[in-house]
């Protein structure tokens, strides 16, 4: 077996997961963007990449039947950091409702990639209870492939960026190979907003660049890099905002430049996209990379990227499971359940509310129950019948995308292709 480990990566964005992935020593056989900046800046970085632009979705732009086993040796992994919005606390968190959902519909394109392994990450909205439904068809839908997998909340501060991140990982392989997969450890060297931006703070000659880092010696708050639609060159809402005025950050703006001699601020300077890119985890050591387009653009594209580091911990690790390197472990299965959705979807008919109320220990006629229905609802179709005996409830088909040719997802696309990102 080669120790050359291929890499096929969807939504790349600008290349913070890639370069991460690369560090860890995988090769990009392909990566797939839609944006045109981060198309630009990944094509500037690593002209040697062969990378595609377009709805990853779309067959015409990459078709994953002609990456399959059959078309030569397998891809090592297959890796992603599909749009967010579906699942963000932020947001109005629809899942499958959402047309710029590509979870499940990525889930699926294992069973024609039959990668080695699969790496998925999101916000952490997804690891929340709404989502345990979804969460459990994804894993059931990977055993049905013959993956084991495992979700995990992974904070990026645990790993040398200077930033609250969590993002909501899923890892996926053949058991033989994850029976090796063990989640990265976190570093031990924790870093600050200050000690990572004092030399950039002090570029220009500013007197007070000492002061402010020892002031700012804190881990910072998640940077949110808005969308086409809404947000733009700041960072983020009035609560972030507020979370940075703390570190003496002003947040409503992005600078084009560190501060000079004679600065003065009524909250703290402005950070630079560079300034920016040194909390995601870039630096010019580890991860020298250069951002194309304009500020809000490249700002935009550092915001939204996966810290570089945090790509890099999870690619050594995937690395040395498909190797066989290290301790074997007990695989069990790993199952993340929505207690209704576990009953329906093992049942082949219908079940009784009163029986379901009865395995979760609430009333079967009270809000408790018509709630829980409800969110399974979002994400599942939950068919209910009225018999002389009571309500009866089953579960149907699963609401989300997963390449169907007639889906609503397609039209959204077409009617707005300049406003999704």
């Amino acid at each position: 077996m080669t120790d050359e480990l291929r890499v096929i990566e969807i939504c790349a964005g600008a290349g913070g997961q890639a370069l991460g992935l690369e560090s860890a020593g995988f090769e990009h056989e392909l990566a797939v963007e839609l944006d045109d900046s981060a198309v630009s800046t990944l094509r500037h970085n690593r002209p040697h990449w062969k990378v595609v632009q377009g709805d990853v979705a779309d067959k015409t732009v990459w078709d994953p039947a002609d990456y399959a086993p059959s078309q030569g040796r397998p891809i090592d992994l297959f890796a992603g950091g599909v749009p967010c919005p579906p699942f963000s606390i932020a947001g109005k968190q629809l899942g499958t409702g959402d047309e710029r959902d590509l979870f499940a519909w990525a889930v699926e394109q294992t069973a024609i990639l039959q990668p080695r392994a699969l790496l998925l990450e999101n916000v952490r909205g997804l690891s929340m209870p709404r989502f345990a439904g979804y969460r459990q068809h994804v894993l059931d839908r990977l055993m049905e492939f013959g993956y084991a997998a495992e979700w995990r909340l992974l904070q990026a501060s645990d790993f040398g960026v200077p930033q609250l991140r969590p993002r909501f990982v899923l890892v996926a392989m053949r058991p033989d190979d994850f029976a090796y997969f063990h989640w990265p450890r976190p570093s031990l060297a924790a870093k600050t907003v200050g000690g990572v931006l004092a030399d950039l703070m002090a570029a220009r000659g500013w007197e007070g660049a000492e002061a402010w880092a020892a002031h700012a010696a804190a881990i910072a708050p998640t940077v949110v890099g808005g969308s086409k639609k809404h947000g733009g060159a700041d960072l983020g809402p009035t609560r972030a905002k507020r979370a940075w005025a703390t570190l003496g950050v002003d947040g409503k703006g992005i600078a084009n430049e560190a501060p000079g001699p004679g600065a003065t601020f009524d909250v703290g300077p402005r950070l630079t996209c560079e300034m920016v890119a040194r909390i995601q985890g870039w630096d010019d050591d580890a991860f020298r990379w250069e951002f194309t387009g304009k500020k809000t653009s490249v700002y935009r594209q550092i915001g939204n990227a996966f810290p570089p580091p945090v790509a890099r911990a999870l690619g050594r690790s995937i690395a040395d499971a498909l190797h066989n390197r290290g301790e074997r472990r007990n695989i069990d299965a790993v199952q993340d359940v929505d207690p209704i959705y576990r009953l329906l979807r093992l049942s082949e008919t219908p079940i009784s509310a009163a029986r379901i109320a009865k395995e979760l220990g609430i009333a079967s006629n009270g809000p408790e129950l018509d709630r829980r229905i409800s969110a399974l609802n979002q994400d599942f179709e939950v068919i209910k019948e009225e018999r002389a005996t009571g309500l009866f409830y089953g579960l149907g088909t699963f609401r989300g995308f997963v390449g169907q040719d007639e889906h609503a997802r397609h039209e959204y696309f077409r009617m707005n292709r300049s406003k999704v990102s």
